[in-house]
């Protein structure tokens, strides 16, 4: 696949709005939104006399071209590299599991499919789902099958997935749940085949998933001495 990254975002809830709107007006869209909280300490907030601050977390892929409009347009109008305003970047992905989903991720963004990305010496890769609320053992059951361990879940929002049918075929529910698992490289792709046979589009989870690369990893031993 030609250069494809997940573009995350990370705002004050109130300019949140803002950006999102922007993204939607350049074709962004599907994004998946989760509600979070900024770190700052209460001994801090009460000596400025502020509140604490919620903060929004968007995902959306992007292009390499896509990417140079919007980070232009960010910090010229929305003026994100103001400190405390909110800060943009890309992890790169590997892998998208799906021609369909592909197009449905990348509508109204120029791409050309090449071979699967891979990082040199990358032993293990994140391995990301995006299912129906409520579906998430559905799709851990379809990932261990194949050799996968355990999986982290982070509730999240879809946005601009009326899409959907367009390009998959199904309607997508708005509560969306995002599973994440680190797996060794050379089981990804059989994991994220059971996932989309058992778990995918033609099923009550309705996933997309996909890959990024990881560089290293602390805490996977049992993993590495099998």
């Amino acid at each position: 696949m030609s250069e494809m990254y997940m573009m995350i975002t990370i705002t004050k809830r109130l300019t949140s709005r803002k950006i999102h709107a922007f993204y939607e007006q350049n074709g962004l869209s599907p994004i998946f939104c989760s509600l979070a909280n900024g770190t700052a300490t209460s001994e801090m907030l009460d000596y400025f006399g502020l509140e604490a601050t919620e903060k929004i977390v968007m995902m959306s892929v992007v292009t390499d071209d896509t990417w140079k409009g919007v980070k232009r347009v960010l910090e010229e109008q929305v003026q994100i590299d103001v400190p405390g305003r909110g800060i943009a970047f890309l992890i790169p992905l590997s892998s998208i599991g799906g021609k369909k989903v592909l197009q449905f991720l990348t509508d109204g963004q120029k791409f050309e499919i090449e071979k699967e990305r891979s990082m040199k010496d990358t032993k293990y890769e994140l391995i990301v789902v995006i299912a129906n609320h409520g579906h998430s053992e559905e799709v851990m059951d379809a990932a261990r099958d194949k050799g996968a361990g355990g999986g982290t879940v982070i509730h999240a929002k879809g946005t601009g997935l009326e899409r959907a049918e367009k390009f998959l075929g199904v309607s997508i529910a708005d509560e969306k749940e995002m599973i994440f698992s680190v797996a060794r490289t050379e089981d990804k792709n059989r994991i994220m085949k059971s996932i989309m046979e058992n778990a995918g589009l033609n099923s009550k989870a309705r996933s997309v998933v996909f890959s990024m690369p990881v560089t290293d990893t602390a805490g996977l031993r049992l993993q590495e001495i099998q």
